[in-house]
């Protein structure tokens, strides 16, 4: 692929996998006869265990059944009976199965990870195999006896109680984005997945420092101390073996990731509801690439290259799937939820689509992901194309140890006293980061609130006004005390002296003096109420996109620790190779540093990635409050103006017109529709789908809680 196509966001097709990748792409999981000990266990934490079975996987597809699944393998193995305690609404998407209580189920695996379970669901036609909770079911075999088996000894190569019937062991796959078990809901499990291995092992790094690349996939190079510009022999030697351009990256002094390919705006807008007769309903968002002409950097009126194309949220997952798949080494941004609330509501389109442009936006920030094959075929392929291509770059075997073997960088780059500090400092800034930015989310919350009780507040004192002037009764106001006064001095005629003919605060008519003291309140009245509904506008509005980019900046450690782990555990292998004058820990060595400076790459991008989103963070707030004030400001100018010559004199020549919120005196509009609040990050601990506040406060009404806001006794 050329520079220029990348930056028009063109894409070549990738080559087809060879024959033997084929058969190994189709091998269905292995069992105790066809290549794994019958003891396997994915729980062991050792790297043989993991890189023997990490490539039988089965990548994710894109809503098709394939014959050839290992699933169906699954299908196949008899389980424990059990039956569901609760109902249980599991997402598809993250193969978890929708369960009612009562119904009856085959649990294949009890604890494939966090509490999960593997198993199968009997329904009308068919057999679904998913993921359900383990505390969401009870074996029905623990209350009968099963005389047919051996009831003396408890097993002890196996799960399985003692009493089930024992099939030949099955592997579990160990969970890794884009494998057969998709992203794992990661918002109730704190960030984590069904992976029991760390990110060492997973990303192909552990394997890369101790036996290097496949010889018969990347030529044999030495890979020691390469600098970041590799020799014409080197690239044609790539070439030859089919490494492409957009597969090489170069690190630079720093460490940082060397840029090859400028930076350019994503955006995500659009939204369109569809109708496929195979999938019901679902809903396409346009996305479209601006790109700036080489050279234009600087001037932004400059036209740029637009790439319009459509997807669906599907699309987003295939996407998240094949980066993670060929870029082990690199900090993705995590995928947003699949659901928030009703699918075709405008609050939750509108959600997602905030969501996905952000995550995207993420995704081309980054200097290596932003070049990556799959990224530039996302935007700017057809939608037949995409889903005639997708499968290939979604069977691709896990780039693992390749993705360093093609990693160059300058010799000597590392500060070898500093390495195992630097992850410390690290991991302790993004922890610090990751709660200051929760503790920020909460208060930004509270402030929104206040802003819209500030306008409850405005608008109540603008009907006062009202109510002062005309002599009209605020809904809201006790008259205790007025009534008390009639009744001690008795009026013959009530409504009379109350307002002059002129439609002016007095008992006299023709007194131009009130007529213009009230037409200028009537105005300052009118002016509270604008300055009230400025504030709501401002928390629902401006305010609401600045909690939402908030997401963005939180939860740092979370996202970062696999480069953290995979960072200390290098430094661990390097230490241990240093000691040693051997020939193959000299080669060992040279594989850590390329680790390491992948890692430390990272973390500078982290740091200018901070840098960036706090001013930018920062900034947009400080804007959007400069706009309210200074829009408050001019508003109450005016209306201050109407007390001054020669305005206030000619407020005299005409009679007063009633205010338009005079009429809602009777009824005042107080209390505003619940506000909207940021859908949950992905690694949030509790997170809460946007369910009605207006249900919530009404429960709390049931219940008599107090409103805490000290605007609450005028409502």
């Amino acid at each position: 692929m050329t520079t220029e196509a990348l930056n028009l966001g063109l894409s070549d097709h990738d080559r087809m996998p060879s024959d033997d990748e084929q058969d190994l792409l189709k091998t269905p999981p292995a069992s105790s006869t066809n290549g794994l000990p019958p003891d396997f266990d994915a729980g062991i934490n050792t790297s043989a265990a993991w890189t023997e079975s990490r490539d039988k996987g089965r990548s994710l597809s894109d809503e098709e059944t394939d014959p050839n699944d290992p699933e169906l393998d699954y299908l196949q193995v008899p389980g424990r009976p059990a039956r569901a305690l609760y109902s249980f609404e599991g997402k598809p998407e993250f193969r978890e199965v929708w369960v009612s209580a009562g119904d009856e189920i085959e649990v294949i695996r009890e604890e494939v990870g966090d509490g999960w379970s593997l198993v199968k669901l009997f329904i009308e036609g068919g057999v679904e195999l998913g993921l359900l909770p383990r505390s969401y079911y009870t074996f029905t075999a623990d209350f009968a006896s099963s005389p047919s088996h051996d009831r003396g000894e408890a097993s002890s190569s196996s799960i399985t109680p003692r009493g089930s019937p024992r099939p030949d062991p099955q592997p579990i796959i160990p969970q890794h984005t884009g494998e057969w078990f998709p992203s794992f809901r990661r918002n109730l499990m704190g960030g984590k997945s069904l992976n029991r291995f760390s990110s060492f092992v997973t990303s192909g790094a552990e394997e890369w420092v101790l036996k290097g690349a496949p010889e018969d996939k990347i030529p044999p190079l030495a890979h020691h101390r390469l600098t970041s510009e590799p020799d014409e022999v080197v690239e044609t030697t790539l070439s030859r073996f089919g490494v492409a351009e957009e597969d090489m990256h170069y690190v630079d002094e720093g460490p940082s990731w060397k840029i090859k390919l400028p930076p350019f705006r994503i955006l995500v807008h659009s939204p369109a509801k569809r109708m496929s007769p195979l999938t019901g309903s679902y809903t396409v968002y346009s996305v479209t690439s601006l790109f700036q002409p080489p050279g234009s950097e600087e001037d932004p009126e400059t036209e740029s290259h637009r790439v319009t194309v459509q997807r669906r949220f599907s699309h987003f997952v295939a996407l998240h799937a094949a980066l993670s798949r060929r870029l082990p080494g690199i900090v993705l941004p995590p995928l947003p939820e699949k659901q928030y609330a009703g699918r075709f509501s405008d609050a939750f389109i509108e959600a997602r689509r905030g969501d996905l442009e952000r995550y995207i936006g993420r995704i081309v920030r980054h200097p290596v992901a932003r070049y990556a094959e799959v990224l530039t075929f996302f935007l700017s392929c057809e939608n037949d194309e995409w889903k005639r291509e997708i499968p290939k770059h979604l069977n691709m075997p896990p780039a693992g140890p390749s993705f360093y073997a093609h990693v160059f960088h300058p010799a000597y780059n590392l500060d070898t006293e500093e390495l195992a500090d630097v992850a410390n400092r690290f991991a302790n800034h993004t922890r610090a980061v990751g709660k200051g930015v929760q503790g920020l989310r909460n208060i930004f919350s509270q402030v929104r609130q206040a802003r819209v009780e500030m306008s409850g507040a405005e608008r109540l004192l603008s009907y006062s006004l009202l109510a002062l002037i005309t002599s009209k009764p605020l809904a809201t106001v006790s008259t205790t005390t007025l009534e008390e006064e009639d009744e001690i001095q008795p009026i013959m005629d009530k409504g009379k002296g109350t307002m002059n003919t002129d439609g002016a605060w007095c008992w006299r008519d023709g007194c131009t003096d009130c007529l213009k003291l009230t037409k200028s309140m009537q105005k300052t009245a009118d002016t509270l109420r604008s300055v009230g509904d400025m504030y709501d506008d401002h928390a629902r509005r401006t305010q609401l996109i600045t909690h939402e980019a908030l997401k963005g900046v939180s939860h740092p450690y979370t996202t970062y620790a696999p480069v953290i782990d995979t960072h200390v555990s290098t430094v661990t292998r390097y230490h241990e190779s240093l000691a040693s004058s051997s020939e193959a820990h000299e080669e060992i060595s040279a594989r850590c540093e390329t680790v390491l400076n992948t890692t430390m790459a990272e973390m500078e991008t982290y740091h200018y990635q901070k840098i960036e989103d706090f001013e930018t963070l920062t900034k947009e707030h400080l804007d959007g409050e400069i706009q309210l004030y200074e829009q408050i400001l001019s508003k109450l100018k005016s209306a201050r103006g109407n007390f001054d010559e020669p305005w206030y004199g000619s407020l005299a020549q005409t009679p007063r017109q009633p205010s338009i919120f005079e009429r809602e005196l009777e009824n005042p509009r107080l209390i505003n529709p619940p506000l909207t609040q940021p859908t949950p990050h992905v690694f949030d601990s509790a997170p809460m789908r946007p369910v009605s506040v207006a249900i919530q406060e009404g429960v709390g009404l049931l219940l008599n809680a107090p409103r805490s806001s000290v605007f609450g006794k005028f409502w």
